[in-house]
């Protein structure tokens, strides 16, 4: 009997998922694996950020919305997805910024919320698990807590010990932190539209490194996945009230994406088995073994 691996992504919103690693997604999916898109929230107190649709029937009904355009994406994607049930934690702003909202994600206690994706991974059994990291990617608080869960369920889901109430153990074999935008992936984004005489996007990006240490993630995982992006844009797009598609997401031409950067990257920050890195494939160490059975 042939192998079947599976993969487990933990993100904070829907929409995020089809802005982080959806090309990579869609490619193992393609391949037979197994993927789950765990998401954290509902996405309730999200902007619309998509002109056309800043509407106030829009926003009275925001979660209901995203819940479809989720829908959507994960159809688009092949995925199966899940909801973990937490309340949206906004993200704040003003000087001093605002406290965060009673009852809100990023206020729960990581150990009672870390419960119920440690019942997930149990139940769906992944080899490899994908999130934030430290930083959440950018500092929005529910990224930050989406990483602190995802950890702590990695940690506890093999241990009989813990959340004894959510199953049998598994211990997924690999954790890795994706990581979107790097500076060398901008970099060549960037080069390469001057390159051609066209208008880049990042232009202010890189004015704003230019007297910074790039102290970035390393990566040591990069995905070949250049083939999928057109799936990963029809996904984000699917999430309507969140992406402009007229907007800057879609500044640069697809061959140029493809050409640049062909890749989607990950940090591997934890590993059972033997996975020597740089990799090119997340179940690196895996495959063909008897723990991918």
């Amino acid at each position: 009997m042939a192998e079947r691996l599976r993969l487990m992504a933990v993100h904070a919103h829907p929409d995020d998922e089809s802005s982080k690693g959806a090309a990579t997604m869609a490619k193992y999916v393609a391949e037979g694996v197994d993927v789950l898109v765990v998401t954290c929230t509902g996405g309730e107190r999200g902007s619309v950020l998509n002109p056309k649709l800043d509407r106030p029937e829009v926003w009275a009904n925001i979660g209901e919305i995203r819940r479809a355009e989720m829908d959507a994406a994960r159809a688009i994607l092949g995925v199966e997805q899940a909801w973990l049930g937490f309340v949206d934690s906004g993200l704040p702003e003003g000087d001093p910024l605002p406290p965060l909202p009673e009852g809100c994600f990023a206020l729960e206690e990581v150990e009672v919320a870390a419960g119920p994706l440690v019942r997930l991974i149990r139940e769906f059994r992944p080899h490899v698990l994908t999130t934030y990291d430290e930083e959440g990617g950018y500092p929005h608080p529910d990224h930050i807590m989406c990483h602190k869960v995802s950890v702590a369920a990695f940690d506890a889901a093999g241990d009989a010990e813990r959340y004894p109430e959510a199953g049998e153990p598994w211990q997924p074999l690999k954790l890795y932190y994706d990581i979107g935008f790097s500076r060398g992936k901008i970099m060549a984004l960037h080069e390469e539209m001057l390159a051609r005489e066209l208008k880049s996007p990042y232009g202010e990006w890189i004015e704003r490194w230019a007297d910074r240490e790039d102290k970035g993630p390393r990566i040591t995982t990069r995905v070949p996945c250049a083939d999928y992006f057109p799936v990963r844009d029809d996904a984000l797009r699917a999430h309507a009230t969140q992406v402009d598609p007229d907007g800057f997401w879609f500044h640069v031409p697809m061959e140029l994406q493809r050409k640049a950067w062909p890749t989607e990257d990950f940090q591997l920050v934890k590993s059972f088995v033997d996975s020597p890195v740089p990799e090119s494939d997340l179940f690196a160490g895996i495959r063909g073994t008897a723990h991918a059975g």
